[in-house]
């Protein structure tokens, strides 16, 4: 039997590469997107919500849930605690390269493998959420690049929207550099949203 607590960060960074590489797949990307069209389609094509709200609305909930998931499987405590004993490690590891106390540099020296040790089991923590989020993400993602307009759509009220900078602009139009328009909307709406949870929810960032 796999032991889960000594092999899960590693089977959540497989899984993780397996569903990224699964919007490469074009039949699996489309059959998913229908299936979610089935649930959010009605939305835009009898509620008449305009797609940069459904945008709006979708990346809202990807950024509670994601708040909620990395809040229950992260130990934010341990993490705050090891940062802050790492703080306190390499000021002190500074100060004693400074002064030339050799003796203290490869006493130190020791402490820093544990540190590392330390700071490596926080950062395989950070796996199965990620993997968890990408798989109550990707179905999200699949049904908007079903439903997107195609690009250079007329900028309407359903196809474009009017950002800061930019003015009015087709969601599928490139809005910096090579980002898409609507995955800069989804982003500032994300990440918007997940600001305010992670304050209520008094967790820290990744």
């Amino acid at each position: 039997m796999v032991d889960l607590k000594k092999h899960g960060p590693t089977l959540a960074l497989l899984f993780t590469m397996l569903v990224m590489l699964s919007y490469s797949i074009e039949w699996i990307r489309l059959t998913v997107g229908h299936a979610m069209d089935v649930v959010l389609g009605p939305f835009i094509d009898t509620l008449g919500v305009p797609f940069f709200v459904m945008i709006l609305i979708l990346s809202s909930i990807t950024g509670l849930y994601s708040s909620l998931v990395q809040k229950y499987t992260i130990d934010y405590e341990k993490m705050q605690e090891t940062q802050a004993k790492m703080k306190a490690f390499q000021k002190e590891f500074r100060e004693a390269q400074l002064s030339g106390d050799e003796k203290r540099i490869k006493k130190l020296q020791g402490k820093q493998e544990r540190m590392m040790q330390d700071q490596l089991e926080i950062s395989r923590q950070q796996f199965t959420p990620m993997a968890i989020i990408l798989v109550l993400s990707v179905p999200i993602f699949f049904w908007l690049l079903l439903r997107l307009p195609p690009v250079g759509a007329d900028v309407l009220l359903a196809n474009g929207i009017v950002l800061p900078f930019f003015g009015a602009i087709s969601l599928s139009d490139p809005a910096f550099w090579i980002v898409p328009a609507w995955i800069l909307w989804y982003m500032l709406c994300s990440l918007t949203v997940s600001q305010v949870i992670r304050k209520s929810l008094n967790i820290g960032g990744i």
